[in-house]
């Protein structure tokens, strides 16, 4: 009979299913049919062709397909084990399972079975011991001989194991997916030489070969990323289009007095992005730029000139931190920049007092302060902009989508400028940031030294020690990196608070050594870094809040215990707190792991210095969730399409998705409506991509 039900229905329905399993099944973010049939294996486990018992050898791992015969329980409680014979017509079998009495609810006699393991004749007598078992739906096919078996392993939960979810599936997989509808032109699906939608599915479910499983995977992945790029290239015209935004020119006469203000002449790549910047500023369109720079690169000059030509123009300028620490060092720079300057310049952060929180809140509303530097405070309803124009958004991946449009709420259309000193692949890039103009500063200040990057191990550590003490007596400074704050019983690593006191005792004996931890009151923070930066703390021990923007130029030695705890671009952003002068620097990855995947990592970072290499890397040994963060940074989910793995089919996708909407800007001819309604179907419910206002 055969299975009527609308892909819209609640899975509970679904036959296997119930009240009990929807909840379960809930938990894995299935709700409905089309939910069921979508969700997707994970991986396949290969099932060997059988062959007939006659023909088993000893030692051989074989897989034997047959009726299950006397079928008993043998032994005491302790010792128990579950006993049978298999059949196939050539031979016989002897099987026995030890501590296994649940699998005589799961097998009974007649019953046909797959069976692998290693085989062992005794007195001329084939015996398996504990094999992997699978029943068998079809007993006339499973008796006359089949092929190699595909079986999907799909995503579970203590509720639900992957073979229910399997049985479930496959029992209605046939009947459900003539209900798929194609989204695709004809004309797409034959230049990509792709397979039905409905195909893909029944075969990525129930695949008869490996081909199957890599045809089906290739059209399933690429209609996920057709999609995301159909979603954030629409996203961009649609910004390209608006109006409303306040042009904000620049003249000579504003570039030569902004170029003044700067201690220093900007490289060939800042002064590139700064024309960028200057033409979107200039236009009616809102600026939705990302500006990518390796660290110490010189994004924080850019926002000052970016700044500086909104402030030109009359308008307020609002730089958002992730952390106080960065926040307070922008300030600081942005002052030291502008320091005999008609520019006012306020800062924002939740340490304030209330009296000063009240007085910086008048002085933002009312227009008398030019630019406003802060962290999530700025984004707190109170705050009230009296001629919003600009947004710089810094480290932008440590902020949620709702936090920077937040923000950009409180201006008319403002102009938005993203910064990230974290390098972001080609392939998140395109997926995460497709909606934003990119820019990138390609060079680096001049006079600044590759950072020599080594692995310490324990059988060096008072060498590396030694070395350091050296640099520290000829007046340098260095960081040591901890994991933790504070000692934990769970894992067995060196925390900050504890090693800072072990270390002016050992290591560091005479030497006066600072602490920084995220724990610490602010104060005490800014009068940590107010000492490391004059110098009177030779040494810093510290957590990873010294990851993003703290500038030491006589910082030239970095420590990173545990490195291997860390991934790859935080290993890389730690290591930018260091060559930030023209001193030769070091930054010295201590770790005695055996294991070989982080072994690997530790060499990809010793072996170079480029943040977009190092950045490809994490990607490929971690993936995008992990890499950024995928809950709170606004990566899209993806079921089935691995921006690792999947890069070209991303390429393509973009193309295609170009194409379509130079031909059909809004998707409405008749070839393109069903592509639309897919489209508004994902949009809201699995595509968040990062649009800033």
């Amino acid at each position: 009979m055969a299975f009527r039900m609308s892909l819209d229905d609640a899975v509970q329905f679904v036959p296997g299913v119930g009240p009990g399993r929807a909840k379960a099944f809930a938990k894995l973010g299935v709700t409905t049919v089309e939910d069921l049939i979508e969700h997707f294996p994970s991986r396949y486990d290969l099932s060997p062709k059988s062959i007939p018992i006659e023909d088993i050898e000893e030692g051989q791992v074989a897989t034997i397909v047959g009726e299950l015969r006397r079928l008993r329980s043998r032994g005491s409680l302790t010792k128990q084990r579950v006993t049978a014979t298999l059949e196939d017509g050539t031979g016989k079998c002897h099987i026995q399972w030890f501590h296994s009495p649940y699998l005589l609810d799961k097998l009974h006699e007649g019953q046909v079975v797959r069976l692998t393991g290693k085989i062992v004749v005794l007195e001329d007598r084939a015996k398996l011991t504990n094999p992997k078992w699978q029943a068998m739906d079809d007993e006339c096919d499973a008796l006359e001989g089949d092929e190699e078996v595909w079986n999907p392993v799909y995503p579970a939960n203590q509720q639900l194991t992957s073979a229910q979810i399997k049985r479930i599936i496959v029992n209605v997989i046939d009947d459900v997916v003539e209900l798929i509808a194609e989204f695709l032109p004809p004309d797409l699906l034959h230049r990509r030489n792709l397979p039905s939608r409905r195909l893909a599915i029944l075969r990525y479910h129930k695949p008869l070969s490996p081909s199957d499983v890599n045809v089906s995977r290739r059209r399933l992945a690429y209609d996920e990323l057709l999609l995301c790029q159909l979603a954030v290239q629409m996203g961009r015209a649609q910004a390209h289009q608006s109006r409303g935004a306040v042009p904000l020119p620049r003249s000579e006469t504003v570039d030569a007095r902004i170029r003044q203000r700067l201690p220093f002449k900007l490289t060939p790549g800042q002064d590139n992005v700064i024309e960028e910047i200057c033409t979107d500023l200039a236009r009616d369109v809102p600026m939705s730029r990302l500006l990518q720079a390796d660290v110490g690169a010189g994004k924080t000059a850019v926002a000052v000139y970016a700044s500086l030509v909104a402030v030109a123009n009359r308008k307020q300028v609002a730089m958002l931190a992730p952390t106080e620490v960065l926040a307070a060092q922008h300030f600081q720079k942005f002052t030291s920049y502008l320091s005999d300057s008609k520019v006012k310049i306020g800062y924002l952060a939740g340490s304030l007092s209330k009296q000063k929180r009240t007085s910086a809140l008048d002085e933002i509303r009312s227009g008398q302060v030019d630019i406003v530097i802060g962290t999530h405070a700025l984004i707190e309803q109170s705050v009230d902009f009296s001629d919003l124009g600009l947004v710089i958004i810094d480290e932008q991946h440590k902020f949620g989508v709702a936090q920077r449009a937040a923000l950009s709420a409180k201006g008319r259309r403002p102009h938005t400028l993203v910064l990230t000193a974290t390098p972001i692949p080609r392939s998140l890039a395109m997926t995460l940031f497709g909606d934003l103009d990119a820019s990138v500063i390609d060079d680096a200040p001049p006079g600044r030294q590759p950072i020599v990057t080594t692995l310490v191990t324990a059988d060096v550590e008072t060498r590396a020690w030694k070395f350091i003490r050296d640099l520290i007596a000829i007046g340098q400074q260095v960081y040591i990196v901890y994991p933790l704050v504070d000692e934990s019983e769970v894992l067995p690593l060196k925390a900050a608070t504890v090693e800072v006191s072990q270390l002016a005792r050992e290591h560091l004996a005479g030497v006066k050594v600072g602490l920084l931890h995220g724990r610490m009151k602010p104060a005490e923070k800014q009068q940590v870094m107010a000492q490391f930066r004059s110098g009177a703390l030779p040494a810093l021990v510290a957590t990873t809040v010294i990851e993003v923007g703290l500038d030491v130029p006589n910082a030239t030695v970095i420590v990173i215990q545990h490195a291997e705890r860390y991934g790859l671009s935080q290993l890389h952003q730690l290591r930018g707190r260091i060559g930030r002068g023209s001193k030769k620097s070091y930054c010295l990855l201590f770790s005695d792991t055996n294991n070989p995947k982080s072994k690997e990592r530790l060499n990809i970072l010793c072996q170079s210095t480029d943040g977009f290499h190092i950045a490809e890397q994490d990607l490929l040994l971690r993936g995008p969730g992990e890499l950024l963060g995928t809950r709170q940074h606004g990566l899209p989910t993806f079921k089935v399409a691995d921006l690792c793995r999947d890069i070209h089919l991303l390429q393509q996708a973009r193309d295609d998705a170009a194409k379509i909407l130079r031909d059909d800007p809004k998707l409405k001819k008749s070839q393109n409506r069903e592509l639309q309604r897919e489209l508004n179907r994902r949009h809201s419910a699995s595509q968040t991509l990062i649009r800033v206002g």
